[in-house]
């Protein structure tokens, strides 16, 4: 299981400067060394400072377990009144902070003053954590893909938004927030399935999972048309679209909401490694079947691990046959 991690305990080095805590990172914040540092900031927190400096000069690399430590200590220390301050951040990794929204954190290392106008004028990439984020294949098929797709979402869009309108009042598309590649948000397209007022409905129905995912096999909410299109995977056509514009991926992991981040451990963090796709491990081994959601980590990392352009085809030809089957894989 993702939660049986191997126990390596590092420490942090602390230096306190006028009552004021500096934690000295290392070059890489990823699972293990994310995990000392949500510790170690825990611990501080015992002796209520008024605020928590965080050494970057050194930080390379950070990965999405990095970012979920980030985000988890800032909103424990934001709850005491403590203030976080990010110090000296390398321009590669400033670009990953801006993505999750923690650039209001940096500190300019010499001038002591917010260095935001730098930050928003960067080229740089995030730091490269995953091989599929860089590889210039799996971005060629994702276009070639979504172009195809995009052309069916054409044809079939005219009949979709009229059956979509007849069947029950509101949008004919459903637009969330998601959570992408290192904690990145951004909004996701599709068919709306659902009656207009879902999310406000949502408390009303009951979470047929374990975790922080929620899922229903018989949701009340959707509606009569909603259940075809999700039956025959019709109302995620409008996905091709975050395809094209690289914010999602042909194949990689479920993108999960806003509130299903806020309750992830660090080790399900991991899970943001990648690009998040229309289809992948999950939506073809039967997801219908899976009500753990530490099983939806395990497939999400065995898709990271086992990742090539090859095996990403092998899962688009298995999601199509799953398909011709008419085989439900819908969320």
């Amino acid at each position: 299981m993702i939660s049986q991690l191997p126990l390596l305990k590092l420490e942090l080095q602390v230096t306190v400067l006028n009552e004021i805590p500096l934690i000295k990172l290392p070059a890489c914040l990823s699972i293990f060394e994310a995990m000392a540092l949500q510790e170690t900031c825990q611990n501080l927190l015992r002796n209520k400072p008024k605020r928590i400096v965080l050494d970057f000069s050194q930080i390379i690399f950070i990965d999405s377990s990095g970012i979920g430590a980030l985000i988890n200590t800032l909103k424990t220390v934001e709850e005491q009144g403590v203030e976080l301050v990010l110090w000296s951040v390398h321009p590669q990794v400033r670009t990953a902070l801006l993505l999750a929204k923690l650039d209001h954190l940096m500190i300019d290392s010499e001038t002591n003053a917010m260095s935001l106008a730098d930050t928003h004028q960067l080229k740089a990439q995030p730091p490269a954590h995953h091989p599929s984020v860089r590889s210039r294949i799996k971005r060629l098929i994702d276009i070639l893909g979504a172009l195809i797709g995009l052309g069916i979402t054409a044809i079939f869009f005219i009949p979709i938004a009229i059956a979509i309108k007849l069947d029950s009042p509101g949008p004919i598309l459903f637009s969330q927030t998601r959570c992408g590649l290192l904690g990145r948000h951004f909004r996701l397209w599709k068919f709306r399935s659902m009656v207009a007022n879902a999310e406000e409905l949502k408390l009303e129905v009951e979470n047929q999972i374990e975790g922080p995912l929620f899922k229903n096999k018989n949701d009340p909410r959707i509606t009569r048309v909603g259940k075809f299109l999700r039956r025959m995977s019709l109302d995620e056509l409008p996905q091709f679209w975050n395809v094209l514009k690289g914010e999602m991926s042909l194949v990689g992991t479920r993108p999960p909401t806003l509130d299903e981040v806020e309750q992830y451990t660090l080790p399900q963090w991991q899970r943001l490694n990648v690009k998040p796709g229309i289809t992948g491990e999950w939506q073809t081994n039967g997801r219908s079947q899976i009500s753990n959601f530490d099983e939806i980590i395990n497939l999400d990392l065995r898709y990271q691990n086992n990742w090539s352009p090859i095996y990403d085809l092998k899962l688009i030809l298995k999601t199509l046959v799953i398909l011709f089957e008419k085989n439900n894989f819908a969320i």
